[in-house]
């Protein structure tokens, strides 16, 4: 997968992620702006994940909830377009969230994908964003599915 770039320094981020974790470029500008992004792929699951960094807090320091919400959507989205091998693509009907606990600056925050059904028109999926074991974020989505991306919009991230 050419999104998927085992170097997580070929881009200058000097940051490594935990093992079994890779560098993704999917999501496009405005995920690419919330950071760099690694993706876990393992026994038919998918983790998304993000490091925490200054411009991702508020003003009391913490993750901003609207940036968690970001990447709940986009990590659930990604998910369900790697999960159907770029079959299809997936635009977000509804998301719902519930914020549980806070994360900081320097945290590693992971996105646990689990996908529920993926039909003609709609696709639904949960994920929660963790940090370690302890749980921050649950997240509901419906989706339209969509044609698949091109190969020029694949390739602009």
């Amino acid at each position: 997968m050419d999104e998927i770039n085992d170097s997580a320094t070929a881009s200058g981020d000097a940051f490594t992620p935990p093992p079994g974790f890779a560098r993704l470029r999917r999501g496009g500008p405005f995920m690419a702006a919330l950071g760099p992004l690694y993706c876990r792929r393992s026994d038919g699951k998918i983790v998304i994940a993000l490091r925490i960094d200054e411009r991702h807090t508020n003003m009391r320091g913490i993750a901003h909830g609207g940036m968690l919400a970001t990447l709940a959507d986009g990590a659930l989205g990604i998910g369900l377009t790697l999960a159907s091998d770029d079959k299809v693509s997936f635009v977000t009907v509804n998301l719902s969230t519930d914020f549980v606990a806070t994360a900081h600056p320097g945290d590693w925050v992971e996105a646990h994908i689990d996908i529920q059904r993926v039909g003609k028109r709609m696709a639904f999926a949960n994920c929660y964003l963790q940090v370690g074991e302890e749980r921050i974020l649950r997240a509901s989505g419906v989706f339209a599915v969509m044609a698949p991306l091109t190969a020029a919009q694949l390739a602009s991230g």
